[in-house]
């Protein structure tokens, strides 16, 4: 039939299946964080597995890196040691910061044992009260801490031997030498794995080991440099009269060298002639000398001392009668009068800092980071002198050579900073020198002082030095002197070294280079961590110094009219005679000095109050620039991604709307 619609048969429609229900938010949650959880959990595990030896030491100074001299010596062990770390838990339960330190001391242990190829053993006790443990810690030496009234004791040291059944401790690990944590553990491996030492022979004036002080001849202790050492090398004295060197010497130390004699001076050249190592320290002013009373009792004030035929004929310039200043790396002492103590920048004792003063182009000085110098010389190459000259520490270029004179007898640091005038130019203290080198005594040696017999001597006179020579000339000996470098405090009966400079460090690594072993340098200080703001010390210090010579000037017009005042005051008349009645004019005089002396002093003290006040601001800015700056920075960051974040959604909506147009 037309029209009518058609019906097309279709097969029956499947049955709908219902969709499946989405797990509940919180259960996604849970999982979520409970992976979340595994995965840290796994990955701190495989970490402390595999990575546990590897670190990332991002500080400037790689304060935490092993130096190259350690891993020289733990590869180097010829025979296995044995490492006994003794330590009680008490003592970092009641004091957290010993547990901290506990563990970085066995990782750093077990780091040891890692590079040492299987040649160190560890081994850790805890020392309980009365216990055998205890009573060995006791016998090895370590050092117990009470803790109570009850006496019991605590123990943080550490004992080690090689197969000789040679020792050597550490009694007391101190918070206050964790940097030097790395120097103490090489030492104590280096010593036990290294009978033989290079011999240093010690020519000095100085009581380096020690004097007798007081009426009542009280022994005083060894500087601490010489105790360093004797801990690394085989240090033997030398006359100061010695007309031969002992052959068997490798480096021969010259310190301070006062009055010597002709042959004195020819056996210390002619040990250079033939291949011996020398290490030179002059003075123009010791600091050392001139603290001990001469022989009279007065103070002393012969305290240069200089070598001048043997430097001309090498080749180095040295003045004992000009001392550098430092501006940048002054240190501050009390000075003035006794109403009137402050301190101030003495320009004459300074600390040489940094890669720019201290060379990281030699091995002896590449890792130290400071060095204390108290009135010291300044060292040159000759004009025309064919001689490797290295300079190894030099002041900053804010120097100046000064008159010694005026440190030698009651020196006045405020008048000093006042008069200094920094050129820009830096001055030598310490070098290294290497050539080929021409006597200082030509025609053979000295003859004998008359009424004496010449001295005899096993070796031939060499004119020149049979090989390139080599040497280090430092112009100050007062870095050897403890006050300058170093606090020894005394620990429970015990004495504990902590080096503020690393004086010592430099002098003990200079002779194990000239010793020709360098597989202890860069392991003797560890980084000092002492950061200091070098901008804002620059702007102190320079506005210091100008208002040091303002306060200077002022002082001095202020002495010149109170002598004035007092001279008016006497109103002498005829014949010298004082004269109670004073003219008109006098009393108008007396009243101008007044009155200049009111103005004066006010003068003076606005310049007193400026300084604290530039001072006191340089500090605050700093600090607000603390406080505030990394606040900022973070705010301005989280402001600037918050608004890329709310663009970026914008952008991301309008993208549909235009797709749908």
């Amino acid at each position: 039939m037309e029209g009518a619609p058609k019906v097309e048969a279709t097969e029956p429609m499947a049955a709908t299946k219902p969709a499946r229900a989405a797990p509940p938010r919180r259960l996604l949650s849970a999982v979520g964080l409970l992976a979340a959880l595994i995965l840290v959990i796994g990955v701190n595990v495989l970490a402390e597995t595999f990575l546990a030896r590897y670190r990332i030491d991002l500080t400037e100074q790689r304060l935490y890196t092993l130096s190259d001299g350690t891993k020289s010596v733990l590869r180097a062990i010829p025979e296995p040691i044995t490492i006994r770390l003794y330590y009680s838990s008490r003592l970092g339960r009641d004091i957290p910061v010993y547990a901290a330190y506990a563990t970085r001391v066995r990782e750093l242990l077990h780091e040891y044992a890692a590079l040492a190829n299987g040649q160190i053993r560890l081994e850790f006790y805890e020392p309980e009260p009365f216990s055998e443990v205890e009573d060995r810690a006791l016998a090895y030496g370590l050092q117990g801490v009470p803790v109570d009234q009850s006496g019991e004791q605590v123990f943080f040291g550490l004992a080690a031997t090689n197969l000789l059944d040679e020792e050597r401790i550490i009694p007391f690990f101190q918070p206050e030498r964790e940097r030097f944590l790395e120097y103490d553990l090489t030492r104590l491996v280096f010593e036990l794995s290294n009978p033989r030492r290079p011999k240093v022979g010690v020519m000095t004036g100085l009581p380096m080991n020690g004097e007798m002080r007081g009426p009542m001849g009280r022994p005083t202790p060894p500087w601490v440099v010489m105790t360093q050492m004797r801990q690394f090398l085989s240090v033997q004295d030398v006359a100061l009269d010695a007309a031969e060197i002992p052959a068997d010497i490798d480096v021969l130390m010259v310190a301070h060298p006062q009055n010597l004699g002709a042959q004195t001076q020819y056996a210390i050249d002619q040990f250079v002639m033939r291949g011996g190592k020398l290490m030179l320290v002059l003075d123009p002013h010791s600091e050392a000398q001139a603290a001990r009373p001469g022989p009279g009792g007065m103070p002393n004030r012969d305290t240069a001392s200089d070598l001048p035929r043997l430097l001309e004929a090498w080749g180095i310039a040295y003045d004992k009668d000009k001392v550098a200043g430092d501006l940048r790396g002054a240190m501050r002492v009390r000075a003035g009068e006794r109403e009137r103590v402050q301190a101030v920048d003495y320009v004459a004792w300074f600390t040489a800092s940094g890669g720019q003063q201290i060379s990281r182009d030699n091995p002896a000085t590449g890792q130290l980071n400071q060095v204390s110098f108290a009135s010291a010389g300044f060292l040159a190459r000759r004009d025309g002198a064919t001689i490797e000259f290295e300079p190894l520490v030099t002041t900053s270029p804010e120097a100046a050579p000064i008159p010694a004179e005026k440190v030698r007898v009651e020196p006045n640091p405020t008048q000093i900073l006042a008069e200094f005038r920094p050129g820009n130019e830096r001055l030598v203290l310490a070098a290294r020198v290497r050539g080929t080198l021409a006597s200082a005594f030509p025609d053979g040696p000295p003859p004998a002082e008359e009424g004496a017999e010449a001295p005899t001597r096993s070796q031939p006179h060499r004119a020149r030095s049979d090989a390139p020579a080599n040497l280090v000339v430092i112009a100050d000996s007062d870095i050897l002197e403890d006050r300058f470098w170093v606090r020894v405090q005394d620990f429970f009966g015990q004495q504990v070294a902590t080096p503020f400079a690393d004086n010592g460090a430099l002098v003990v690594n200079l002779l194990d280079t000239l010793s020709g072993s360098d597989a202890l340098i860069g392991l003797r200080s560890r980084g000092e961590s002492r950061r200091p703001f070098e901008l804002v010390e620059a702007m102190r210090r320079q506005a210091e110094a100008e208002f040091r010579a303002r306060e200077q000037a002022l002082q001095k017009r202020l002495e010149e009219t109170e002598a004035k005042l007092r001279e008016l005051r006497r109103g002498t008349g005829e014949a010298g005679r004082a004269d109670p009645v004073l003219t008109p004019e006098q009393r108008a005089a007396i009243e101008a000095a007044r009155a200049d002396i009111l103005e004066t002093r006010r003068e003076l003290r606005a310049v007193q109050r400026d300084l604290r006040r530039e001072i006191e601001g340089l500090q605050t800015t700093l600090r607000l620039a603390n406080i505030v700056a990394v606040p900022v920075v973070v705010a301005l960051i989280a402001i600037a991604l918050g608004v890329w974040r709310i663009r970026r959604r914008a952008r991301r909506a309008e993208e549909p709307r235009e797709a749908a147009a």
